[in-house]
């Protein structure tokens, strides 16, 4: 005969996985959206619980699109290759030897070790660059900024073909140009607007090094309107590196994204916390004319 007493963790877990339920059929055949860089990109244990969340999702019938950066590690190997990165107003010139290292990086190092870490959670996954079947097309953002792309064409079918198949996309922000020759570097966070967009994804999560996005007085705002975004934006609330990620948000919100998420990636289970649970995670950015998931 075997005996245990119930312990109260046990029992916690038994209650959240219940109050999860209703999440997790609002978001059964959603797609979602992840952008995945920041501190965690570069600590095994931190991949590895990133990807064990969204293997999860995948097994409850979310399609999940991870879109991933890597700045640190394109920095690192430029150093070691003694090239010397070139300014504009603050941004970074991507010369034609800049975009090769940022192509090797991103598509060979960075993509392969979340693939892998997806695998080595149970899942199914195939990383893939904005170059592969013209997934993200660009043109030339700033002539002045070199290699550095704007996407105006999608052709996420191969996405589609990938969810159908139950595998999880991973997508380095490289694009091809309009030409189909030159190879453009993308920002992270707007590649990942784009394919929401294209997609007409549910959610897009953008995971940040920061707790959301913070009133006056310091405190996370957890749901907020365009409306309210373009005010903050004006009156200087919203400011420095937290403008691109909310003028990203406003331009997937036009495309027909449902709701976009500025999430504090150091959190652990962030996207869980965000998705299957009811206080949720980070900043809420979406429109009042959409009704909510599932309605």
């Amino acid at each position: 005969m075997r005996t245990q007493n119930m312990n109260r963790d046990w029992i916690a877990t038994a209650r959240t996985l219940s109050e999860a339920l209703p999440y997790l059929q609002r978001y059964t055949g959603a797609v979602v959206v992840v952008k995945f860089g920041g501190n965690a990109m570069g600590d095994d244990e931190a991949m590895s619980q990133f990807a064990r969340d969204i293997v999860l999702m995948r097994q409850v019938g979310v399609n999940p699109v991870v879109v991933h950066g890597g700045g640190p590690m394109i920095n690192e190997l430029l150093g070691r290759l003694n090239i010397e990165s070139n300014f504009v107003r603050g941004k970074r010139v991507t010369d034609a030897a800049t975009v090769e290292v940022v192509e090797m990086v991103l598509t060979g190092r960075v993509n392969k070790r979340i693939v892998q870490a997806i695998m080595g959670e149970g899942g199914r996954a195939v990383g893939l660059s904005g170059k592969d079947d013209n997934l993200i097309v660009c043109e030339p953002d700033d002539p002045e900024l070199g290699f550095v792309g704007r996407p105006t064409e999608l052709n996420v079918q191969v996405l589609q073909d990938l969810f159908s198949a139950g595998i999880i996309p991973v997508v380095a922000p490289v694009g091809t140009g309009p030409d189909g020759v030159d190879t453009y570097n993308i920002n992270g966070d707007t590649a990942a607007g784009a394919i929401a967009g294209a997609l007409k994804a549910d959610r897009l999560l953008l995971l940040t090094d920061v707790e959301g996005v913070k009133d006056t007085s310091g405190k996370v705002v957890t749901e907020m309107t365009p409306s309210d975004v373009r005010s903050m934006t004006d009156d200087g609330t919203i400011a420095g590196g937290m403008i691109p990620k909310t003028e990203t948000a406003l331009k997937a919100i036009d495309q027909g994204v449902r709701g976009v998420v500025i999430i504090d990636g150091r959190v652990a289970n962030a996207c869980l916390l965000e998705l299957f649970t009811e206080h949720g995670s980070g900043s809420m950015i979406r429109s009042t004319s959409l009704p909510p998931l599932g309605e």
